[in-house]
């Protein structure tokens, strides 16, 4: 069981973090943007005409589909378990999210790169990635084949410290909270910050 002290710990590290300052990529009132975004369709042939990065090391090799209802869970050692409780309470606050609905592995394989590294470049520290679960049979052998992918890219990109299967108000098993580390960005401003003697030791 996690002390007073542990948590007081990971809310002052939690403190600098700022909301995303330009439009995110999806809608955080859960209504889908892609029914409002017109350059989808041209977003979608581009990532799967566009050749392969050498920075998006994402695999699909091992991926294996899941089952819609299934809980996710991950975390890297050093986290905190009192941390990742809250991370699976949906007690921390996504500063942004990406929906995947509708879209087909390769261009999801791009957007959770690119999304992941933006927050992690911006210096979020929690965001949700839907995955969704599928209405329909069609839908849901989609989706489970996307729910596996998003399962083991995340587990791959280091900036990703834990994340865990959403609480139903957030999307239940269709979506996915995710912890992310702190930016070497953030981690510079904090130090400036304690040698002016602006936050505690505690909070780097």
């Amino acid at each position: 069981m996690m002390s007073a002290d542990s948590d007081k710990a990971f809310s002052d590290a939690m403190s600098d973090v700022v909301p995303l300052k330009h439009e995110p990529r999806v809608d955080l009132s859960r209504k889908s943007a892609l029914d409002k975004d017109s350059s989808l369709e041209h977003r979608r042939r581009a990532a799967a005409e566009m050749p392969e990065s050498d920075l998006n090391a994402l695999s699909t090799d091992g991926v294996v589909p899941l089952d819609a209802w299934l809980i996710l869970a991950f975390k890297r050692i050093g986290v905190q378990n009192g941390v990742f409780r809250k991370l699976k309470q949906g007690r921390y606050d996504a500063e942004s999210a990406l929906d995947l609905h509708r879209m087909n592995v390769e261009v999801a394989r791009h957007e959770v790169f690119d999304f992941i590294e933006e927050a992690y470049q911006l210096g979020l520290r929690s965001v949700l990635v839907i995955h969704g679960k599928g209405g329909s049979k069609l839908q849901k052998e989609r989706n489970s084949i996307l729910k596996g992918c998003v399962d083991h890219w995340l587990r791959q990109l280091e900036v990703v410290q834990a994340f865990h299967s959403a609480q139903p108000r957030h999307g239940g098993t269709g979506a996915l909270y995710v912890l992310l580390r702190k930016s070497e960005e953030k981690k510079r401003e904090n130090r400036e910050k304690f040698a002016k003697g602006r936050v505690s030791e505690d909070s780097l």
